[in-house]
């Protein structure tokens, strides 16, 4: 072809790129917290299919009217006064 010149190809890094290799400290860093952000969401994703799956077993049993103590359900009126 051109006279046996290799033909420079864009997988091949050049040759007068940085000798290290490795990833930086902010390059370590984000790639860390981007590790942890997936693992968060995906037992967010988790819980949520649970919690569609079956709804009433994460509710609790008692209600919230069930701590009023000597009133009775209706008379919220008199109590914040």
């Amino acid at each position: 072809m051109d006279g046996g010149q290799p033909v420079p190809s864009p997988l091949v890094p050049l040759e007068n790129t940085s000798s290290d290799s490795s990833m930086s400290l902010e390059q370590k860093t984000t790639f860390v917290f981007v590790i942890l952000l997936f693992i968060f969401l995906g037992i967010l994703i988790v819980r949520c299919f649970r919690i569609l799956l079956d709804p009433y077993r994460s509710m609790p049993t008692s209600t919230w009217a069930d701590g009023l103590e000597g009133l009775e359900k209706g008379q919220f009126d008199h109590a914040l006064a």
